[in-house]
């Protein structure tokens, strides 16, 4: 095994084990605020940020995307949370006054985290009319902030299929993009991660495997040779490791999965794109969605959805 999977496997491991749990492969939990935190002191909220289902009490103590940046850090977490769980409905009037009072910041760090959220497209600020929360129409959802707090949201189904049929319709041609294409160092880490999945199911080690899984399918877009397609690795790979489910919609952890990965890489070393192609849809084809009713197949690929 290489140096590089070693190194992967050993830091896995160094991970709690309790943030994995069975069925739970590649759901990871939000780091807690302390709760000395003064986002955390319940004080006297404002009468508007009080009752139903505003109440800013309902929101989780996470850092999530925001981890390690302060005050103003954790601040764009707890309104950005509230926003996509709907405590803070479309439309909602945001009064930085009442903000700065119900967590006890400054009116700077108000005022700086409302331009975050702002530019991730879950509020608007305009003249005469103050800061008001977005549609979700309106939302930046490959913003990797607004994934992972729908992950642990109430869409997170709806995100989770919405990244299946994403994947779906760019894995395949990236796949044939990239057969002969790769670098020789990207195609080194394609096997590297091969090693690493094959080694965590012999210790039945989800977490390594869905780590290793996700920077699989990120490096594939990187070496499509496609720009758009590169710009997307990230966003992709970030979603697969907070898609709250198991291993984000691609075969699941067992040596038949590790079996369609070394085929893809196999067929990207030998310059076969109509094989990586369908190597890909075979990995993407096992749909990670509850168990279907009885006397449905399992192996769907879902249709498109009517507009």
């Amino acid at each position: 095994m290489s140096t590089l999977a070693h190194t992967m496997m050993t830091a896995a491991r160094s991970v709690d084990p309790s943030l994995v749990g069975g069925g739970e492969l590649d759901r990871y939990p939000y780091a807690d605020v302390s709760a000395g935190s003064s986002l955390d002191r319940p004080g006297g909220a404002p009468s508007s940020w009080e009752g139903g289902d505003t109440d800013m009490g309902r929101v989780g103590r996470r850092a999530g995307g925001s981890r390690g940046r302060g005050l103003h850090g954790q601040l764009v977490q707890q309104l950005g949370q509230m926003i996509v769980s709907g405590d803070l409905g479309a439309d909602r009037p945001l009064v930085p006054e009442e903000i700065g009072q119900r967590f006890e910041v400054s009116r700077t760090v108000v005022r700086e985290s409302l331009r975050v959220l702002e530019a991730k497209g879950l509020v608007s600020a305009r003249p005469n009319v103050g800061t008001r929360v977005r549609p979700v129409s309106d939302w930046n959802l490959l913003d990797p902030d607004i994934i992972e707090w729908r992950a642990f949201g109430p869409q997170r189904d709806d995100q989770r299929r919405e990244l299946f049929e994403l994947r779906w319709t760019i894995e395949p041609l990236a796949a044939r993009l990239a057969a002969g294409h790769g670098r020789e160092d990207i195609q080194q880490r394609l096997v590297d991660m091969t090693e690493i999945m094959a080694h965590a199911v012999g210790q039945g080690d989800g977490l390594t495997f869905s780590r290793a899984d996700a920077e699989f399918h990120g490096l594939l877009l990187q070496i499509a040779g496609n720009r758009m397609l590169e710009h997307l690795s990230g966003i992709v790979s970030a979603a697969l490791q907070v898609s709250g489910g198991p291993v984000t919609g691609c075969e699941r952890p067992g040596d038949h999965s590790v079996a369609l990965h070394a085929r893809v890489v196999e067929a990207l070393a030998a310059s076969d794109g109509a094989e990586a192609e369908a190597v890909m849809r075979q990995l993407l084809a096992v749909h990670t969605e509850p168990a279907p009713a009885a006397g449905t197949p399992d192996h769907v690929v879902p249709a498109p959805r009517e507009h």
